[in-house]
Protein backbone atom coordinates (compact mmCIF):
# COMPACT_ATOMS: atom_id res chain seq x y z
CA UNK A 1 0.00 0.00 0.00
CA UNK A 2 0.89 3.87 -0.58
CA UNK A 3 1.16 6.26 2.05
CA UNK A 4 -1.57 7.94 0.22
CA UNK A 5 -3.94 4.88 0.98
CA UNK A 6 -4.02 4.81 4.38
CA UNK A 7 -5.71 8.25 5.29
CA UNK A 8 -8.69 6.97 3.55
CA UNK A 9 -9.01 3.77 4.96
CA UNK A 10 -9.04 5.24 8.37
CA UNK A 11 -11.07 8.04 7.20
CA UNK A 12 -13.52 4.82 6.17
CA UNK A 13 -13.16 3.23 9.49
CA UNK A 14 -13.73 6.21 11.18
CA UNK A 15 -17.00 6.96 8.92
CA UNK A 16 -18.44 3.24 9.34
CA UNK A 17 -18.00 3.74 13.27
CA UNK A 18 -19.54 6.62 13.54
CA UNK A 19 -22.67 5.56 11.03
CA UNK A 20 -22.62 2.62 13.62
CA UNK A 21 -22.69 4.65 16.80
CA UNK A 22 -25.56 6.98 15.21
CA UNK A 23 -27.42 3.40 14.51
CA UNK A 24 -27.38 2.19 17.86
CA UNK A 25 -28.51 5.64 19.06
CA UNK A 26 -31.86 4.48 17.94
CA UNK A 27 -31.95 1.59 20.34
CA UNK A 28 -30.73 3.41 23.41
CA UNK A 29 -33.21 4.80 26.12
CA UNK A 30 -31.24 7.82 27.10
CA UNK A 31 -32.16 8.97 30.74
CA UNK A 32 -32.88 12.28 29.66
CA UNK A 33 -36.07 11.69 27.44
CA UNK A 34 -35.64 12.65 24.12
CA UNK A 35 -39.21 15.40 24.72
CA UNK A 36 -37.31 17.01 27.55
CA UNK A 37 -34.59 17.57 25.39
CA UNK A 38 -36.44 18.45 22.30
CA UNK A 39 -38.32 20.84 24.63
CA UNK A 40 -35.47 22.58 25.80
CA UNK A 41 -33.70 22.65 22.21
CA UNK A 42 -36.85 24.38 20.59
CA UNK A 43 -36.75 26.74 23.34
CA UNK A 44 -33.19 28.00 22.20
CA UNK A 45 -34.74 28.13 18.76
CA UNK A 46 -33.59 24.55 17.43
CA UNK A 47 -36.25 22.99 15.59
CA UNK A 48 -35.13 19.26 14.90
CA UNK A 49 -37.20 16.27 14.03
CA UNK A 50 -34.37 14.39 14.13
CA UNK A 51 -34.56 11.51 16.90
CA UNK A 52 -31.03 10.07 16.60
CA UNK A 53 -28.90 13.89 17.12
CA UNK A 54 -31.90 14.81 19.98
CA UNK A 55 -30.36 11.60 21.46
CA UNK A 56 -26.89 12.45 20.85
CA UNK A 57 -27.83 16.25 22.89
CA UNK A 58 -29.17 14.00 25.64
CA UNK A 59 -26.04 11.64 26.26
CA UNK A 60 -23.94 14.91 26.03
CA UNK A 61 -26.05 16.45 28.73
CA UNK A 62 -26.06 13.54 30.57
CA UNK A 63 -22.46 13.25 30.61
CA UNK A 64 -22.08 16.54 31.44
CA UNK A 65 -24.17 16.15 34.26
CA UNK A 66 -22.79 12.99 35.86
CA UNK A 67 -18.69 14.62 35.75
CA UNK A 68 -20.11 17.86 37.46
CA UNK A 69 -21.52 15.54 40.03
CA UNK A 70 -18.56 13.90 40.17
CA UNK A 71 -16.57 16.61 40.55
CA UNK A 72 -19.08 17.90 43.29
CA UNK A 73 -18.77 15.11 45.14
CA UNK A 74 -15.18 15.41 44.96
CA UNK A 75 -15.27 19.02 46.43
CA UNK A 76 -17.38 17.50 49.13
CA UNK A 77 -15.25 15.19 50.27
CA UNK A 78 -12.58 17.52 50.55
CA UNK A 79 -14.38 20.12 51.88
CA UNK A 80 -15.57 17.39 54.64
CA UNK A 81 -12.08 16.04 55.20
CA UNK A 82 -10.83 19.24 56.23
CA UNK A 83 -13.13 19.71 59.07
CA UNK A 84 -11.45 19.97 62.54
CA UNK A 85 -10.46 17.25 64.81
CA UNK A 86 -13.21 18.21 67.73
CA UNK A 87 -15.56 17.85 65.00
CA UNK A 88 -14.03 14.70 63.16
CA UNK A 89 -15.13 12.45 65.80
CA UNK A 90 -18.59 13.49 65.72
CA UNK A 91 -18.51 13.02 61.71
CA UNK A 92 -16.89 9.32 62.04
CA UNK A 93 -20.20 8.20 63.47
CA UNK A 94 -22.59 10.09 60.76
CA UNK A 95 -20.92 9.42 57.47
CA UNK A 96 -23.55 11.48 55.34
CA UNK A 97 -22.29 13.19 52.99
CA UNK A 98 -23.81 16.76 52.14
CA UNK A 99 -23.52 18.60 49.09
CA UNK A 100 -23.70 21.94 49.22
CA UNK A 101 -24.65 24.68 46.66
CA UNK A 102 -20.50 25.97 47.52
CA UNK A 103 -19.65 22.56 46.03
CA UNK A 104 -21.89 23.08 43.11
CA UNK A 105 -20.99 26.59 42.43
CA UNK A 106 -17.25 26.06 42.41
CA UNK A 107 -17.40 22.81 39.79
CA UNK A 108 -19.87 24.71 37.65
CA UNK A 109 -17.28 28.08 37.94
CA UNK A 110 -14.63 25.07 36.72
CA UNK A 111 -16.94 24.35 33.69
CA UNK A 112 -17.49 28.00 32.92
CA UNK A 113 -20.90 28.26 34.59
CA UNK A 114 -21.65 30.91 37.01
CA UNK A 115 -24.45 30.12 39.85
CA UNK A 116 -25.57 32.75 41.52
CA UNK A 117 -27.86 32.60 44.37
CA UNK A 118 -31.19 34.11 45.14
CA UNK A 119 -31.39 36.40 48.19
CA UNK A 120 -34.10 34.19 49.19
CA UNK A 121 -32.23 31.01 48.58
CA UNK A 122 -31.65 28.76 52.33
CA UNK A 123 -28.47 26.74 52.22
CA UNK A 124 -29.72 24.31 55.16
CA UNK A 125 -33.19 22.47 54.82
CA UNK A 126 -34.18 23.86 58.29
CA UNK A 127 -33.81 27.71 57.46
CA UNK A 128 -36.68 29.47 58.07
CA UNK A 129 -38.35 26.36 60.04
CA UNK A 130 -39.81 26.06 62.73
CA UNK A 131 -37.79 25.11 65.82
CA UNK A 132 -40.89 22.61 66.75
CA UNK A 133 -41.20 21.87 63.48
CA UNK A 134 -37.49 20.68 63.22
CA UNK A 135 -37.90 17.36 65.72
CA UNK A 136 -39.92 16.25 63.39
CA UNK A 137 -38.37 15.91 60.37
CA UNK A 138 -36.25 12.55 60.04
CA UNK A 139 -32.55 12.94 58.04
CA UNK A 140 -31.73 9.44 56.76
CA UNK A 141 -28.42 8.21 54.78
CA UNK A 142 -27.98 5.79 52.58
CA UNK A 143 -25.36 3.22 53.91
Amino acid sequence: MNQGQQPNDGRLDDDSALSEFLASLMDYNPTIPDELVGHYLARSGFHCPDVTLIRLVAIATQKFVAEVATDALQHCKARQSSIVKDKRDKQQKDKCLILTMEDLSKVLREYGVNLKHQKYFAESPWTGMDPAAKDECIVTCPH
